[in-house]
């Protein structure tokens, strides 16, 4: 009965999907190829972009604590985070070193990675129905630190790991929401948008449209099956989230069949209407135009009265309640952008080999996808309140724009280490070791220029997708009652032949679209013109004075390779390919215990320098560490030194620092290495430039599927 019942919603789901996926495949493609042959004109940017910027990189990887359903014990796991960000568990770290298969893959897309077992209580209690757990009742787990990490969803199965300190459980939980944001990373598109739904992702669709069933077939699955658990209340949780993740997989598993099945109906009929579209061109443009004006003329006054009444008075605190947490957390953005580029200058003014500047550059090239090093720009984005609008524009979750913008402030910074990198590079060539500071400082002021600008440009283009993406399915409902009924006699008009290329539905829809982005456009000039926010007007025309700059490459320069940046690594070939780098730094070392082998007493090494290094040492020092499994003190064997901080010491004594609220992680702000001979502090920022720039006037058309992860 219950197989019955899910593919009876997956058919109903997919059928309705197939037939919008179909009508909308061919209006897509006419937009494209539109768009190839006219040609429109983008808003040029200052800085470069990076084509693939995590080849042979990889994200993560560490020990810690798993709890196994299956044996209902805690064991050890070595955890590895690849440029997919898909979450890879392995017996140890050996098993992951000699290429063995991994122990299970986690896709993080609709997860939320918690820190908190009260938190993850209060979501596990609402999961069976009307049943209640009392606020005492005690967790089927005990998870035997007090740093637990967890990983919830909804529908699928749960993972529940933990670490020996708060900062480990800081970076991993940094580390799990990076991995979360990117899986639930589509583009930020409403329904009203077409241009790149042909080019939709392929899994985060299947994930969507998998979603949109379990919201029906859940509530009755629960009805039907809840009530036949046997036992107390916490093997009932655990049984019901056993059948759930059951009933997900089988259900994501036919939601890809299908949605492959479809796809490649329409790949196959894709050159028949590309060369249709190619030969009459000029006719269905022509027609279209004929038709939207008909439309519009019926249409537009119940629109503008619509917008004058309940669109216009609330813009602006829309508006207002996104660009506060946005511009705070590109601003943040900016900050540790200027503090890391300080701190090249810094060390390059100390030692200007260009080894020396091989390896510093190597450190920030991967900067914006260093999860611990952008937390305090993505929490900036966190404090986001749509509270009110919920209920008035029917908003489910303010989550997508917040993910939608921390994806936004990643690129932004790549975009700018990248431009920064380029720049040096080919800086480098004719000057000498003295020049070579000011040619940094140089660089590191055309840099911060170009992300004022850019980011101005890419925080106005939020802004308006956001608004529209709020605004439109709100002015689509309460127009369709007095408007849908009449658009189908507009078919009358339309060839027969361009018929799946014009939709009156899609006329009606860009007629709303059309209506009330004149107000949003003003209402965001009007922001800049006030710059509040650090926006730069409309109004004022910006050249480009650095045509050459963008013909430099779009590759990550290897530092290491051409410089001798990273010493000890092999570059190239095999070797290269099997050890990624890895961006959150992390070494290895052999023979040591468990939680020695955790992220935290592992001082940063090869990539951007997380914590004041020595800090681990002071704490390992200062308490022995429990094996959380067997608990028992994990006593340290005497011998020679065989660790980095150890060695520093007997070589070179120094003098010990007490550092203030040393627990804290670091924020982009300049960390004095262990052993380093400059004790330079920089944190003061630079002035804003006074910049400006021009956008685009014309709206582009983009598809979008509500994100209900």
């Amino acid at each position: 009965m219950q197989v019955d019942l899910m593919k009876t919603h997956v058919i109903t789901v997919m059928a309705e999907f197939g037939r919008f996926y179909e009508q909308q495949y061919a209006v897509a493609l006419f937009n494209s190829v539109r768009y190839e042959i006219e040609g429109g004109g983008n808003t040029q940017t200052q800085l470069l972009h990076r084509k693939d910027p995590l080849k042979n990189k990889s994200i993560f990887s560490g020990s810690l604590f798993q709890y196994l359903e299956e044996s209902k014990k805690w064991r050890s796991r070595f955890l590895y985070v690849g440029d997919s960000y898909n979450i890879s568990l392995y017996e140890s770290k050996a098993a992951h070193d000699r290429g063995l298969h991994s122990k299970g893959v986690i896709n993080c897309a609709g997860y939320r990675a918690l820190t908190s077992m009260e938190e993850y209580l209060g979501l596990l209690n609402n999961s069976l129905g009307d049943t209640k757990a009392k606020s005492a009742s005690a967790p089927f787990l005990k998870c035997p630190t007090q740093f637990p990490l967890i990983l919830w969803h909804p529908y699928a199965r749960h993972h529940y790991f933990c670490v020996m300190t708060e900062k480990e459980q800081k970076k991993w939980h940094a580390v799990f929401q990076d991995c979360v944001r990117h899986s639930n990373n589509g583009e930020s598109r409403s329904s009203i948008f077409y241009e790149q739904f042909i080019n939709l992702n392929g899994s985060w669709c299947i994930n969507i449209l998998a979603n949109l069933v379990m919201e029906t077939l859940h509530p009755e699955l629960k009805n039907l099956i809840v009530p036949r658990l046997k036992g107390k209340l916490q093997q009932r949780q655990r049984d019901w989230m056993l059948i759930s993740d059951a009933v997900y997989r089988q259900v994501l598993s036919q939601t890809k069949t299908q949605h492959e099945a479809l796809a490649q109906v329409c790949e196959v009929e894709r050159p028949r209407l590309d060369s249709a579209l190619r030969t009459d061109m000029d006719q269905i443009i022509t027609s279209k135009e004929h038709v939207s004006a008909k439309i519009r003329a019926l249409v537009l006054p119940c629109i503008e009265q619509l917008v004058r009444s309940k669109v216009q008075p609330y813009i602006h605190s829309i508006l207002e309640a996104l660009m506060e947490p946005t511009s705070r957390g590109f601003s943040e953005v900016r900050d540790i952008l200027f503090s890391e580029l300080v701190e090249v200058s810094k060390n390059t003014m100390n030692d200007s080999s260009r080894e020396k500047l091989g390896e510093h550059m190597d450190k920030i090239s991967m900067l914006a996808f260093h999860p611990v090093k952008m937390q305090s720009c993505y929490e900036k984005m966190e404090a986001l309140n749509l509270e009110g609008l919920q209920q008035r524009c029917d908003v489910s979750s303010p989550s997508v724009f917040i993910q939608r913008a921390q994806i936004l402030m990643r690129q932004q910074m790549d975009n700018a280490v990248h431009t920064f990198e380029q720049l040096v590079h080919q800086s480098l060539d004719g000057h000498s070791a003295e020049d070579l500071c000011k040619t940094i400082q140089r660089c590191q002021d055309r840099v911060l220029k170009k992300y004022d600008h850019d980011s101005s440009t890419v925080r106005k283009k939020f802004f308006r997708e956001a608004l529209l993406q709020i605004i439109i399915p709100y002015m689509l409902k309460q127009l369709s009652p007095s408007c849908s009924p009449d658009l189908p006699k507009f078919k009358e008009l339309i060839f027969e032949d361009f018929s799946r290329f014009i939709l009156v539905e899609n006329i009606f829809e860009e007629a709303v679209l059309q209506s009330v982005s004149k107000d949003i456009m003003m209402a965001v000039k009007e922001a800049a013109v006030q710059r509040r926010h650090n926006l730069y007007r409309d109004s004022m025309v910006l050249t480009n004075s650095d045509l050459n700059l963008h013909l430099l490459g779009e590759d990550t320069i290897d530092w290491a390779g051409q410089f001798g940046g990273v010493k000890g690594e092999k570059q190239g070939g095999e070797m290269a390919n099997r050890k990624r780098k890895q961006i959150v730094s992390m070494i290895h070392l052999d023979g040591i215990p468990l939680p020695y082998e955790s992220c935290q007493e592992i001082p940063g090494v090869d990539c951007i320098p997380e914590e004041y290094e020595g800090q681990a040492g002071q704490d390992l020092e200062s308490k022995k560490p429990v094996n959380p499994v067997q608990h028992v003190p994990i006593e340290k064997e005497p011998g020679s030194p065989d660790g980095v901080n150890e060695i520093r010491d007997l070589i070179n004594p120094v003098l010990e620092v007490v550092e203030k609220d040393s627990s804290q992680l670091t924020n982009g702000m300049l960390s004095l290495e262990e052993g380093s001979e400059s004790a330079i502090s920089l944190s003061s920022t630079p002035d804003h430039y006074p910049l400006c720039h021009t956008t685009s006037q014309g709206s582009s058309r983009k598809y979008n599927s509500e994100f209900r992860l």
